[in-house]
This record gives C-alpha cells, structure tokens and sequence, in this order.
C-alpha cells in the first residue's frame, strides 16, 4: 500500500467530517466544502498552513508526537483512527527493505494450537494480520463451516464476507460485520503496508467486489475486540454469540479469536447440536477413507 497516498487520503476524509461548527470556529460567507479547510485543521492543530499541507500530502516522515496529537485533537479523532495515525506515521519512517524480511507467514506454536483444541466447546480460530485463519478447531471449522467449504475464500475471513454468496446469508447483520471488516483491514494496511500479500489481498478484494471498493474508499477504521455476532448456520439456524480477540504477546501478529454463548441460552444449544453434527461428520469422513483405503 502507498502509505503517502492512504495518509493523505484519511486525512482528507476525516477533515471532511467535520463541520466548523464542531470545531468551534465561526463561519463567514457562503463555503465550498461541508468540512474543514485546510488553513482552519492547521489552526486548530497549532501548525503553520504549508506545514499541515505538507502532512495531508501524506509525508508524515520524523513528525513528533506532540504533532500528531495536536492533529488528532484537531481532527476530532477516536481511539481507533488517533492509532491509526501513529501507525502511518511509524510506517512512513520505515524502508521496504526494512519490512520485507517480516512478511513472512508466522507459525502457530503447539502450545497454542493445544489451547485452540482444549476449548471443544467454544468455536476457536488462530488468525493472522491478513485474516487468514491459521488453525481452527472442530467446532470452530463447523461453525464457518460454508467459508471452508468455498474454494474461491482461502480460509480467509473477508474474502468470505465479500466474495462467498453465503457469507449475506450467514452474517444476519452482513453490512456492519463488512463495514468492520474493511475497516480492521485499513489498520492492518496502515501496520503493513510493505506486506505485499496483504496489498495483493486489498487488490483482489477491490477489483472483484464493488460492496468492498465502496466502503474502502471511506478510508474509516475498526478494531475487533469483542462484542456479538448473529450468525445464520445452514445445520442449526440463527444464533447470537459473543466474541472475544486476544493478541498472541509473542510479537507474532497472531491473534487468538474465541466464540461463546451464555449458558442454558438458545444460542449455547445451538452450538451443542453442532458439535454433536460436526463429531458425527467427521466420524463418517473417517469411515469413508477407511473404506477406501481398504479399496
């Protein structure tokens, strides 16, 4: 990703969404734009005009903290974009030949992978920055059960959402779990934006999904940490479950994702007849190869 290019695009984008009203600044005459202008954020953020144009033209290269807050303050930023804005600034002090050599594919360590198996009750993934799902347990396997089984996703989780037909059937809530998708993507595109898999990834999705090249074009940003899910399964119908992230501490950039319902709740049932499906699919798989081994 041209991290020049998505700095002064997001820039633009939230100056855009702020009105001088909301800024505290009077209006005079009749203006062009809804939002800010440029000469208003620099004033706002305590910086010359030249210099706040020389940040929207996206070269955020050696800007200070104290900058970059005052920029957020100005901008009206959030938590989630003000982290955006120091990743891209970060991101612009480094080199392609700096970042390369860690884009390679971490590994799940076996000790993670025997706590993803030692949960047979909660569905559990391990991902990676690119939303590949590096492991999963049964359940975890039967609940995306679809996304597995849809050649064109990889076993990755935006690819489903955008490019599988089932994924609007099976997010009950499809446009705000695409829209949190898209928006988690931009953060990791901000982290990485050497990682060449990962703007491959953002080109395939853009070419192939204009529901995807849209809300990309917003420029917002969203983190996953936990929250609920309603979900549609072809085998147990429609169940709400909660959903937590937890970040490996390794450095690895692998995240650990845990689904889970309240006890004796209707959704907690319905993960119990899936599993009970999934151990009975995986025993007839197993029958099957037996079979035609014996073959």
């Amino acid at each position: 990703m041209d991290n020049r290019a998505e700095t002064s695009a997001f820039l633009k984008s939230r100056r855009d969404k702020i009105t001088p009203e909301q800024a505290g600044l009077p209006v005079y005459g009749q203006r062009r734009v809804a939002g800010l202008r440029r000469n208003e954020v620099a004033t706002l953020a305590g910086v010359s005009v030249e210099y706040y144009t020389r940040l929207e033209r996206g070269n955020l290269s050696g800007v200070s903290d104290s900058v970059l807050e005052a920029l957020a303050q100005a901008l009206r930023l959030d938590d989630t974009e003000r982290t955006h804005l120091y990743d891209l600034a970060r991101a612009a002090n480094k080199t392609p030949a700096r970042v390369s050599r860690r884009t390679a594919r971490p590994a799940v360590r076996p000790s993670v992978q025997r706590i993803v198996d030692g949960m047979p009750g909660m569905p559990a993934f391990v991902k990676n920055h690119r939303f590949d799902i590096l492991v999963a347990n049964p359940l975890g396997r039967a609940l995306f059960s679809e996304m597995y089984a849809d050649p064109v996703c990889g076993a990755n989780t935006v690819r489903f959402v955008f490019l599988s037909p089932a994924a609007r059937r099976f997010y009950v809530d499809w446009e705000r779990i695409a829209r949190g998708a898209v928006g988690a993507l931009r953060i990791e595109a901000g982290k990485n934006p050497y990682d060449r898999e990962l703007s491959n990834l953002i080109g395939e999705l853009s070419t192939r999904s204009d529901a995807f090249r849209v809300m990309w074009g917003a420029h917002d940003v969203h983190v996953f940490h936990d929250g609920t899910k309603r979900l549609r399964h072809p085998v147990v119908g429609e169940l709400e479950v909660n959903f937590e992230s937890m970040n490996l501490p390794d450095g690895s950039g692998l995240v650990v994702a845990l689904y889970n319902a309240a006890p004796g709740s209707a959704a907690a049932d319905a993960l119990n007849l899936l599993a009970s499906w999934s151990a009975t699919a995986e025993a007839a798989d197993e029958q099957a190869a037996e079979a035609d081994s014996e073959n």
